[in-house]
């Protein structure tokens, strides 16, 4: 029988269950009922538990969804982590950027692309594996500290049973196999960006970003709050209610995957990419998601520039609430990246202070994706190999950390033994992008820019 993830109301529940608890709102009288009724409050790493619940617990579920819904926000979280982010942006200490090599902007958008690419491709076999597997597979292989993609070549039989690979990624993204960039949602949704501005130019709305999801991404693409929030617009909700309802994951990293574009595409002004990246992220995040989108826009509105990776994490970090939990998460990367741990040690102490978080939520990655960037100082390698060293959502981390060092860097200086292997090919589902090319990609980046 198939297991639908990120849908199945018993499964949602308890990530709802922990959303609520780490919000600060009450659940005592909502997580009895379902244990009594013999619910189980632990949530489901992968997002599917292996069997159906019965219907009555299965209808239950439902009833408690919605009745988590309806449990208002404390009000001190309410004015920390707002929704809207008007006064933030523009009380927001972030001036227009000037460009340090215009001649040279179209490398770096360049080196965006496929430095996002080599990152979320070094992190696809070993996502959602734990940060000991990780160690194991690279130590067993001869590639510890990491210095190039995965390989089972010398992959003793043990480790390799103990810490088996992302079973789709596998085929595809192990050294010996790499035949190009695999199809990955870290790539599709960059295009889904690139489709918006082409069609709709900067006056898109959040309902254009639904009609876009509905038109180009097949359902099985999205996962988690995306695939909620497809969902609940199949079901007619309209998009400023769509990721609103039922919805557990509006503080996980998938919007943050989703808005580099809007930076590149916006050079020196990380403003106008942080307000391009809300107009998308609202459809399927709140609070810490939509911060995660507007830290990465802006971010990468300054990488383009050339400005040095320090000034990219400040442009991203100013345009985030600063009492939220996400403009924690960053400043905790950065206080490690700049102090005395090693790198295995440092990232020891992450998970340590968040890792009772899923591997896929937005702080535990935000923090890791600081450490990596600012230890790694606009190296490409460096930093791609600590965003995926790290762990958790390794390929979503180590595009986004690749994107913005890749930027910093620019193609004509990436090193080949990464960006060969992609030999210029991204595959995709996405309909108008079949047989996409980095650089022809990054051409049509530059006429959207403005």
């Amino acid at each position: 029988m198939m297991r639908l993830s990120w849908t199945q109301p018993e499964d949602l529940l308890p990530h709802a269950l922990a959303a609520a608890d780490l919000d600060g709102r009450d659940t005592a009288d909502i997580r009895e009922r379902w244990l009594a009724a013999g619910g189980n409050a632990d949530p489901a790493a992968s997002g599917a538990s292996p069997e159906p619940a019965p219907e009555p617990l299965r209808a239950l579920a439902r009833e408690l969804l919605s009745a988590l819904d309806r449990i208002p926000d404390p009000e001190h979280l309410l004015a920390d982590e707002p929704d809207d982010l008007t006064g933030t942006f523009a009380n927001a200490a972030v001036p227009l950027l000037p460009d340090n090599a215009p001649a040279d902007r179209a490398d770096r958008v360049h080196g965006a692309w496929l430095g996002r690419a080599a990152g979320c491709l070094l992190g696809k076999p070993v996502e959602k594996l734990p940060l000991e597997g990780i160690r194991a597979i690279a130590r067993a292989t001869g590639n510890w500290p990491l210095h190039a993609y995965f390989t089972e070549h010398g992959l003793d039989p043990a480790t390799a049973a103990q810490y088996p690979w992302n079973r789709r990624s596998r085929p595809t993204s192990l050294a010996e196999n790499i035949d190009g960039m695999p199809e990955d949602d870290d790539l599709n949704f960059p295009l889904i960006a690139l489709h918006l501005l082409e069609r709709h130019g900067r006056a898109f709305t959040t309902a254009d970003v639904a009609q876009a999801w509905l038109d180009l991404l097949p359902a099985g693409r999205v996962f988690t709050a995306e695939r909620i929030t497809y969902r609940n617009l199949l079901d007619g909700r309209e998009p400023e209610t769509a990721g609103r309802v039922g919805n557990p994951f509006r503080d996980w990293i998938g919007a943050q995957i989703r808005t580099d574009l809007y930076g590149w595409a916006s050079p020196g002004d990380p403003r106008e990419a942080a307000r391009l990246a809300l107009q998308d992220a609202r459809l399927s995040h709140g609070r810490n998601g939509l911060y995660g989108a507007v830290f990465t826009a802006a971010a990468s509105a300054a990488a383009v520039t050339g400005a040095s990776v320090a000034t990219s994490i400040a442009a991203g970090l100013a345009l985030v609430p600063p009492r939220s939990r996400y403009a924690k998460a960053i400043r905790r990367g950065l206080e490690l990246a700049h102090g005395d741990l090693g790198d295995e040690a440092a990232i020891d102490l992450l998970h340590d202070e968040y890792g009772h978080l899923h591997w896929v939520h937005v702080l535990n990655n935000a923090a890791l994706l600081a450490f990596a960037l600012a230890r790694g100082s606009g190296d490409f390698e460096r930093t791609v190999t600590l965003a995926v060293s790290g762990g958790w959502d390794t390929d979503s981390v180590g595009a986004t950390a690749g994107a913005i060092a890749g930027a910093a860097t620019g193609a004509g200086k990436l090193p080949a033994h990464w960006i060969a292997p992609l030999d210029d090919r991204l595959a995709t589902s996405v309909p108008g992008f079949a047989g996409a090319r980095f650089t022809a990609l990054a051409i049509r980046t530059m006429e959207v820019s403005q």
